[in-house]
C-alpha cells in the first residue's frame, strides 16, 4: 500500500530516511555576496521603506502569511526582476514526489514558484511571523526533491527572517543553507537578501 504524506506534515528526519537527503556545507552564498552585483541607492530606499512598513505593521498584530508576501516578499521579487521576462511566476502549484524504495508520496502546495522556460528554479515558502523560519525547511525540501532539476534554490521567509537553501541532486541529494538574514538588524541584511536574489536571477536567466 502506498503511503501518502502531505508536504506540510513531513519532517526533516523523514526526508533523510526516505530520500537519503544529506546536509552539507557550501560556501556559494558567501561567494555570491562577494561578487560585484551592487544594490543601488534606489533599491536601498525601497528596502528601507519595506523594513519600515514591516516594523509598523508588526506593532499592531502578527503578520499572516498573506501579509508577509504582500508587504515583504513582493517588493523583493520586483526589485530582483522576477516579474519581468524571462521569468514568469506561478502560485500554489502542486508538486508530487515519491520515495524510490518505500513508495511514499509527499504532496502539498508551493506558495510562490518562479518559472523560466517552464522549469521551476526558486521556491519561496512564507510562514506567519509567529513561526521560526526554519519550520519551512522540510516542506521546501519536499517540493525541491521532485527531481526535475539537478540544482534548485529556495528562499525561506517568515517576514522577519530569510534563509536561502540550495539542493543538489546527483547520486545523493544534498542541501546547504545560507546564514539567517533578519529584517530587524541594520539594513544591510535586507540589502544582502536582494543581492542574493539578483545574483540567482543572473545565474538562471
Amino acid at each position: 500500500m502506498v503511503q501518502t504524506i502531505f508536504a506540510k506534515d513531513i519532517s526533516l528526519y523523514e526526508l533523510e530516511e526516505q530520500f537519503g537527503l544529506q546536509a552539507t556545507d557550501d560556501s556559494c552564498f558567501t561567494e555570491w555576496l562577494s561578487n560585484s552585483l551592487p544594490v543601488t541607492e534606489a533599491d536601498k530606499q525601497v528596502l528601507n521603506r519595506v523594513r519600515s512598513n514591516y516594523l509598523n505593521l508588526l506593532k499592531r498584530r502578527f503578520m499572516s502569511e498573506e501579509a508577509v508576501k504582500m508587504v515583504v516578499l513582493s517588493p523583493l521579487l520586483d526589485l530582483a526582476g522576477f516579474y519581468q521576462p524571462p521569468f514568469a511566476i506561478e502560485t500554489e502549484k502542486s508538486i508530487q514526489i515519491s520515495a524510490e524504495y518505500e513508495g511514499v508520496i509527499v504532496k502539498g502546495n508551493i506558495d510562490v514558484l518562479v518559472v523560466q522556460r517552464q522549469l521551476w528554479i526558486l521556491v519561496i515558502e512564507s510562514k506567519a511571523t509567529k513561526f521560526d523560519v526554519m519550520t519551512a525547511l522540510p516542506q521546501a525540501l519536499a517540493y525541491m526533491l521532485d527531481g526535475s532539476k539537478r540544482e534548485t534554490l529556495a528562499l525561506l521567509a517568515n517576514g522577519r527572517e530569510f534563509v536561502f537553501v540550495k539542493l543538489t541532486q546527483q547520486d545523493t541529494p544534498q542541501y546547504s543553507l545560507s546564514k539567517a538574514f533578519s529584517i530587524l538588524t541594520p539594513e544591510q541584511d535586507l540589502y544582502d537578501v536582494l543581492h542574493l536574489l539578483k545574483q540567482i536571477g543572473g545565474l538562471i536567466s
